[in-house]
Protein backbone atom coordinates (compact mmCIF):
# COMPACT_ATOMS: atom_id res chain seq x y z
CA UNK A 1 0.00 0.00 0.00
CA UNK A 2 1.37 3.24 -0.98
CA UNK A 3 1.34 6.15 1.28
CA UNK A 4 -1.02 9.59 0.31
CA UNK A 5 1.30 11.74 3.14
CA UNK A 6 4.89 11.33 4.02
CA UNK A 7 6.69 13.10 6.64
CA UNK A 8 10.19 13.43 7.85
CA UNK A 9 11.57 15.29 10.39
CA UNK A 10 9.75 17.95 10.03
CA UNK A 11 10.74 20.89 12.49
CA UNK A 12 8.58 23.81 12.93
CA UNK A 13 9.42 27.06 15.81
CA UNK A 14 7.88 30.33 16.20
CA UNK A 15 9.31 33.13 17.93
CA UNK A 16 7.80 33.82 21.55
CA UNK A 17 7.74 38.38 20.89
CA UNK A 18 6.90 37.88 25.37
CA UNK A 19 9.65 35.38 26.21
CA UNK A 20 11.95 36.33 23.56
CA UNK A 21 12.59 32.75 23.26
CA UNK A 22 11.41 30.18 20.69
CA UNK A 23 8.91 27.63 20.61
CA UNK A 24 9.08 23.96 19.33
CA UNK A 25 6.07 23.69 18.05
CA UNK A 26 6.75 20.17 15.68
CA UNK A 27 10.05 18.49 16.52
CA UNK A 28 11.17 16.28 14.10
CA UNK A 29 7.84 14.51 13.48
CA UNK A 30 8.16 11.86 11.00
CA UNK A 31 4.63 10.03 10.45
CA UNK A 32 3.35 8.06 6.91
CA UNK A 33 -0.42 7.98 6.02
CA UNK A 34 -1.96 4.99 3.84
CA UNK A 35 -3.53 5.61 0.97
CA UNK A 36 -7.65 5.23 0.97
CA UNK A 37 -7.32 5.35 5.23
CA UNK A 38 -9.00 7.26 7.56
CA UNK A 39 -5.87 8.75 9.79
CA UNK A 40 -7.04 10.19 13.42
CA UNK A 41 -4.44 12.71 13.80
CA UNK A 42 -4.63 12.93 17.81
CA UNK A 43 -3.03 15.33 20.77
CA UNK A 44 -4.23 17.58 23.46
CA UNK A 45 -4.46 21.32 22.96
CA UNK A 46 -0.79 22.90 22.11
CA UNK A 47 0.65 19.76 20.61
CA UNK A 48 1.32 20.66 17.22
CA UNK A 49 -1.05 19.48 15.19
CA UNK A 50 -3.03 22.97 13.45
CA UNK A 51 0.98 23.71 13.06
CA UNK A 52 1.48 20.62 11.21
CA UNK A 53 -1.84 20.28 9.08
CA UNK A 54 -0.65 24.27 7.88
CA UNK A 55 2.59 22.70 6.82
CA UNK A 56 1.00 19.99 4.99
CA UNK A 57 -1.43 22.58 2.97
CA UNK A 58 1.82 24.91 1.93
CA UNK A 59 -0.06 27.34 4.27
CA UNK A 60 3.66 27.92 6.19
CA UNK A 61 6.98 26.27 5.65
CA UNK A 62 8.75 24.06 7.89
CA UNK A 63 12.66 25.20 9.25
CA UNK A 64 13.77 21.71 8.22
CA UNK A 65 12.53 18.02 7.04
CA UNK A 66 10.05 17.61 4.47
CA UNK A 67 6.45 16.21 3.85
CA UNK A 68 5.30 14.80 0.44
CA UNK A 69 1.45 14.56 -0.14
CA UNK A 70 0.86 11.92 -3.41
CA UNK A 71 4.54 11.59 -4.04
CA UNK A 72 5.34 15.13 -4.79
CA UNK A 73 6.21 17.91 -2.22
CA UNK A 74 3.54 19.88 -0.26
CA UNK A 75 2.90 23.03 -0.66
CA UNK A 76 3.11 22.57 -4.70
CA UNK A 77 0.39 23.70 -6.57
CA UNK A 78 -0.32 20.38 -8.39
CA UNK A 79 -0.90 18.83 -5.14
CA UNK A 80 -3.20 21.44 -4.08
CA UNK A 81 -5.66 20.55 -6.68
CA UNK A 82 -5.82 17.27 -5.33
CA UNK A 83 -6.08 17.95 -1.62
CA UNK A 84 -9.19 19.67 0.48
CA UNK A 85 -9.12 20.76 3.81
CA UNK A 86 -12.09 21.77 6.44
CA UNK A 87 -11.78 24.32 9.16
CA UNK A 88 -13.49 23.60 12.68
CA UNK A 89 -15.10 26.49 11.33
CA UNK A 90 -15.69 27.53 8.19
CA UNK A 91 -16.59 30.37 7.26
CA UNK A 92 -18.97 31.50 4.43
CA UNK A 93 -20.73 34.61 3.42
CA UNK A 94 -23.99 33.84 4.67
CA UNK A 95 -25.97 36.32 2.21
CA UNK A 96 -25.40 33.28 -0.52
CA UNK A 97 -27.42 29.72 -1.16
CA UNK A 98 -25.92 26.92 -1.05
CA UNK A 99 -25.69 26.11 -4.28
CA UNK A 100 -24.45 29.91 -4.93
CA UNK A 101 -20.97 28.61 -2.56
CA UNK A 102 -20.37 25.29 -4.17
CA UNK A 103 -21.18 26.92 -7.67
CA UNK A 104 -18.33 30.05 -6.83
CA UNK A 105 -16.03 27.36 -5.47
CA UNK A 106 -16.13 25.17 -8.71
CA UNK A 107 -15.65 28.53 -10.50
CA UNK A 108 -12.05 29.23 -8.65
CA UNK A 109 -11.00 25.63 -9.57
CA UNK A 110 -12.12 26.34 -13.05
CA UNK A 111 -14.72 23.96 -13.67
CA UNK A 112 -16.43 24.43 -16.87
CA UNK A 113 -20.17 26.39 -16.34
CA UNK A 114 -22.13 23.03 -17.29
CA UNK A 115 -19.84 20.36 -15.60
CA UNK A 116 -19.85 22.62 -12.70
CA UNK A 117 -23.85 22.74 -12.42
CA UNK A 118 -23.76 19.05 -12.13
CA UNK A 119 -21.05 18.47 -9.87
CA UNK A 120 -23.12 21.22 -7.57
CA UNK A 121 -26.15 19.11 -7.76
CA UNK A 122 -24.57 15.93 -7.26
CA UNK A 123 -22.35 16.88 -3.66
CA UNK A 124 -25.69 18.95 -2.13
CA UNK A 125 -27.52 15.08 -2.69
CA UNK A 126 -24.55 13.48 -1.35
CA UNK A 127 -24.95 15.59 2.14
CA UNK A 128 -28.59 15.75 1.94
CA UNK A 129 -28.80 19.47 1.03
CA UNK A 130 -30.28 19.23 -2.02
CA UNK A 131 -33.92 20.77 -0.28
CA UNK A 132 -31.94 22.99 0.76
CA UNK A 133 -29.51 24.57 -1.87
CA UNK A 134 -31.23 28.03 -2.58
CA UNK A 135 -31.64 28.25 1.21
CA UNK A 136 -28.99 31.46 2.32
CA UNK A 137 -26.72 30.22 4.38
CA UNK A 138 -27.41 32.56 7.61
CA UNK A 139 -31.06 30.60 8.14
CA UNK A 140 -28.40 26.96 7.31
CA UNK A 141 -28.07 25.41 11.72
CA UNK A 142 -24.27 24.32 12.27
CA UNK A 143 -24.96 20.71 11.58
CA UNK A 144 -26.22 22.19 7.46
CA UNK A 145 -22.87 24.56 7.58
CA UNK A 146 -20.70 21.39 8.41
CA UNK A 147 -22.36 19.62 5.50
CA UNK A 148 -22.00 22.78 3.07
CA UNK A 149 -18.31 22.85 4.15
CA UNK A 150 -18.22 19.16 3.53
CA UNK A 151 -19.12 19.46 0.26
CA UNK A 152 -17.43 22.63 -0.96
CA UNK A 153 -14.25 20.65 0.31
CA UNK A 154 -15.20 17.59 -2.18
CA UNK A 155 -15.75 20.45 -5.26
CA UNK A 156 -12.27 19.97 -6.38
CA UNK A 157 -12.84 15.60 -6.37
CA UNK A 158 -9.91 15.47 -4.01
CA UNK A 159 -8.03 12.46 -3.37
CA UNK A 160 -6.86 13.47 0.26
CA UNK A 161 -9.29 15.62 2.83
CA UNK A 162 -7.84 17.42 5.64
CA UNK A 163 -10.90 17.83 8.22
CA UNK A 164 -10.13 19.49 11.82
CA UNK A 165 -12.75 18.78 14.40
CA UNK A 166 -15.61 18.33 11.58
CA UNK A 167 -18.38 16.91 14.45
CA UNK A 168 -17.61 19.64 16.99
CA UNK A 169 -20.24 21.10 18.84
CA UNK A 170 -23.16 19.02 16.49
CA UNK A 171 -26.15 17.78 17.63
CA UNK A 172 -26.27 13.68 17.88
CA UNK A 173 -28.32 13.72 14.77
CA UNK A 174 -26.04 15.97 12.48
CA UNK A 175 -22.83 14.39 14.17
CA UNK A 176 -23.92 11.19 13.10
CA UNK A 177 -24.80 12.22 9.63
CA UNK A 178 -21.13 13.87 9.20
CA UNK A 179 -19.78 10.50 10.71
CA UNK A 180 -21.38 8.66 7.92
CA UNK A 181 -20.07 11.13 5.26
CA UNK A 182 -16.65 10.70 6.15
CA UNK A 183 -16.76 6.27 6.04
CA UNK A 184 -18.47 7.11 2.49
CA UNK A 185 -15.46 9.13 1.42
CA UNK A 186 -13.20 6.10 2.37
CA UNK A 187 -15.64 3.91 0.42
CA UNK A 188 -14.81 6.71 -2.20
CA UNK A 189 -10.85 5.46 -1.76
CA UNK A 190 -10.28 9.06 -0.94
CA UNK A 191 -7.30 9.62 1.89
CA UNK A 192 -9.06 11.56 5.20
CA UNK A 193 -6.62 13.21 7.54
CA UNK A 194 -9.23 13.48 10.65
CA UNK A 195 -7.67 15.68 13.37
CA UNK A 196 -10.31 15.41 16.57
CA UNK A 197 -10.51 15.36 19.87
CA UNK A 198 -13.98 13.37 19.65
CA UNK A 199 -12.21 10.06 20.35
CA UNK A 200 -15.64 7.91 20.43
CA UNK A 201 -15.63 9.38 16.55
CA UNK A 202 -12.51 8.51 15.92
CA UNK A 203 -12.13 4.72 17.39
CA UNK A 204 -15.55 4.49 15.11
CA UNK A 205 -14.03 5.22 11.80
CA UNK A 206 -10.36 5.68 11.71
CA UNK A 207 -7.88 2.39 10.25
CA UNK A 208 -4.82 3.92 11.61
CA UNK A 209 -4.17 7.02 14.82
CA UNK A 210 -1.33 8.70 16.26
CA UNK A 211 -1.09 10.13 19.35
CA UNK A 212 1.14 14.00 19.53
CA UNK A 213 2.33 16.03 22.18
CA UNK A 214 4.48 18.72 22.70
CA UNK A 215 5.36 18.67 18.94
CA UNK A 216 6.45 14.34 19.17
CA UNK A 217 4.74 11.91 18.03
CA UNK A 218 4.41 9.45 20.93
CA UNK A 219 2.18 6.64 19.54
CA UNK A 220 1.74 5.61 15.97
CA UNK A 221 -0.15 2.53 14.50
CA UNK A 222 -3.35 0.59 13.70
CA UNK A 223 -6.29 1.25 15.71
CA UNK A 224 -6.92 -2.81 16.19
CA UNK A 225 -3.57 -3.08 17.42
CA UNK A 226 -3.64 0.01 20.00
CA UNK A 227 -7.04 -1.10 21.62
CA UNK A 228 -5.57 -5.07 21.97
CA UNK A 229 -5.39 -6.27 25.30
CA UNK A 230 -8.68 -6.96 26.83
CA UNK A 231 -8.75 -8.02 30.06
CA UNK A 232 -11.42 -9.98 31.97
CA UNK A 233 -13.20 -8.43 35.47
CA UNK A 234 -14.38 -11.16 38.08
CA UNK A 235 -16.50 -9.84 40.84
CA UNK A 236 -17.04 -12.57 43.45
CA UNK A 237 -19.18 -12.87 47.07
CA UNK A 238 -18.00 -14.30 50.09
CA UNK A 239 -14.27 -13.86 49.44
CA UNK A 240 -11.73 -14.32 53.02
CA UNK A 241 -8.79 -12.36 53.68
CA UNK A 242 -7.15 -15.61 53.19
CA UNK A 243 -8.83 -16.50 49.43
CA UNK A 244 -7.58 -13.15 48.51
CA UNK A 245 -3.94 -13.71 49.22
CA UNK A 246 -4.37 -16.42 46.91
CA UNK A 247 -6.18 -14.65 44.31
CA UNK A 248 -3.51 -12.37 44.35
CA UNK A 249 -1.00 -14.57 43.19
CA UNK A 250 -2.97 -14.18 40.27
CA UNK A 251 -4.70 -10.70 39.89
CA UNK A 252 -1.77 -8.60 41.84
CA UNK A 253 -4.70 -5.11 42.00
CA UNK A 254 -7.63 -7.94 43.05
CA UNK A 255 -9.01 -5.74 46.51
CA UNK A 256 -11.99 -6.99 48.79
CA UNK A 257 -14.79 -4.46 49.97
CA UNK A 258 -15.53 -6.05 52.79
CA UNK A 259 -16.05 -9.74 51.31
CA UNK A 260 -17.00 -8.52 47.74
CA UNK A 261 -13.94 -9.08 45.45
CA UNK A 262 -12.89 -7.21 42.43
CA UNK A 263 -10.35 -8.84 40.31
CA UNK A 264 -9.08 -7.98 36.66
CA UNK A 265 -7.08 -10.70 34.96
CA UNK A 266 -5.75 -11.66 31.04
CA UNK A 267 -8.38 -13.92 29.30
CA UNK A 268 -6.30 -17.04 29.87
CA UNK A 269 -6.17 -16.54 33.44
CA UNK A 270 -9.63 -16.42 34.07
CA UNK A 271 -10.55 -20.06 34.27
CA UNK A 272 -7.53 -20.62 37.12
CA UNK A 273 -8.28 -17.67 38.96
CA UNK A 274 -12.07 -18.87 39.17
CA UNK A 275 -11.22 -21.93 40.23
CA UNK A 276 -9.26 -20.71 43.05
CA UNK A 277 -12.17 -18.51 44.38
CA UNK A 278 -14.60 -21.19 44.10
CA UNK A 279 -12.35 -23.80 46.16
CA UNK A 280 -11.86 -21.49 48.60
CA UNK A 281 -15.65 -20.69 49.37
CA UNK A 282 -16.26 -17.77 47.24
CA UNK A 283 -19.46 -16.93 45.28
CA UNK A 284 -18.87 -15.76 41.53
CA UNK A 285 -21.00 -13.08 40.69
CA UNK A 286 -19.97 -11.75 37.40
CA UNK A 287 -17.21 -12.60 34.17
CA UNK A 288 -17.03 -9.46 32.25
CA UNK A 289 -14.43 -8.93 29.14
CA UNK A 290 -13.35 -5.40 28.56
CA UNK A 291 -12.06 -3.82 25.86
CA UNK A 292 -9.80 -0.94 26.20
CA UNK A 293 -11.15 2.22 24.83
CA UNK A 294 -9.11 4.74 22.85
CA UNK A 295 -9.59 7.35 25.65
CA UNK A 296 -7.87 4.65 27.33
CA UNK A 297 -4.74 4.87 25.24
CA UNK A 298 -4.53 8.66 24.48
CA UNK A 299 -4.87 9.48 28.56
CA UNK A 300 -2.09 6.51 29.20
CA UNK A 301 0.46 7.74 26.51
CA UNK A 302 -0.01 11.54 27.64
CA UNK A 303 0.53 10.76 31.10
CA UNK A 304 3.78 8.79 30.14
CA UNK A 305 5.01 11.34 28.80
CA UNK A 306 4.66 13.88 31.45
CA UNK A 307 1.18 15.86 31.42
CA UNK A 308 -1.34 15.05 34.12
CA UNK A 309 -4.58 14.16 33.64
CA UNK A 310 -5.79 17.49 34.98
CA UNK A 311 -4.68 19.29 31.91
CA UNK A 312 -7.09 17.57 29.85
CA UNK A 313 -10.31 18.47 29.04
CA UNK A 314 -12.50 15.33 29.68
CA UNK A 315 -16.38 15.60 28.80
CA UNK A 316 -17.34 11.51 28.27
CA UNK A 317 -14.75 12.23 25.34
CA UNK A 318 -12.28 14.84 24.69
CA UNK A 319 -13.13 17.95 23.59
CA UNK A 320 -11.61 21.50 24.04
Amino acid sequence: MENAIEIRDLTKSFHNVLTKEDVVAVDHLTLDVPEGQIFGFLGPNGAGKTTTIKMLLGLIFPDSGAAHILGQPAGDIDVKRKISYLPETPYFYEHMTGFEVLDFYGTLFGIPAQKRKARVSELLEQVGLASNMHKRLRFYSKGMLQRIGLAQALVNDPRVLFLDEPTSGLDPIAHLEIRDLILRLREEGRTVFLSSHQLSDVEMVCDRVSIMNRGKVLKVGALKDLLAGQTTEVRAEKVSDAALAKVKEIAPDAFLVEDALSARVEPDQVNRLVDVVVQNGGHIVAVTPSQRTLEDIFIETIQQAGMPVADLSLEGSLSQ
